[in-house]
């Protein structure tokens, strides 16, 4: 099978969509286990300069979805951040999973050549689909879950590499 920008994108996206919950699945056990607290959890950040837990998990679900719309032509849904506990945090994954599962190969068909500009407060520049995805996507969805993976790790949660790497 032919390597597409599709099959870089949206099962990528999936996938660690599913590490995510199984990190999660993780979490909410050692914090049953040991009287931690999901609200601290949730709110947990490495540093005060960085997004809490929720943080990464809505920024992951936005690179996806953002992903799709500059990518595309496909109406991407909005999502608030209002997540506070991990029954948001799940369901944010869900439906960010949800709407990737309506994405078709097709939909992605001729994007490496598409334009795309970013116009962040300290990011301005444009790049071809394919640059897009494979030198800003990919680097951005995989910080943000390693970043909450960092987060339940430094928590005391007991994950590790091959949790990360999860191939299930």
């Amino acid at each position: 099978m032919a390597l597409t920008m599709y099959r870089l994108s949206v099962p990528t996206f999936v996938h660690g969509f599913a590490v995510l919950s199984k990190l999660l699945d993780k979490a909410e056990t050692h914090a049953g286990e040991t009287g931690l607290s999901l609200d601290d959890l949730v709110n947990a950040r490495l540093t005060a300069d960085m997004l809490p837990l929720s943080g990464q998990v809505q920024r992951a679900s936005d690179t996806s979805k953002g992903t799709i719309a500059r990518l595309t032509y496909l109406q991407v849904p909005s999502f608030p951040d209002e997540e506070k506990t991990f029954a948001d945090l799940r369901e944010r994954i869900g439906k960010s999973v949800a709407f990737l599962e309506t994405v078709r190969p097709a939909d992605l068909d001729g994007s490496e050549t598409r334009e795309v500009t970013l116009n962040f407060t300290k990011l301005k520049m444009t790049l071809s689909g394919e640059d897009y995805l494979l030198k800003f996507v990919l680097s951005n969805f995989y910080f943000h879950l390693t970043t909450a993976y960092d987060i339940l790790r430094h928590k005391g949660v007991p994950v590790g590499k091959a949790d990360f790497i999860s191939l299930s």
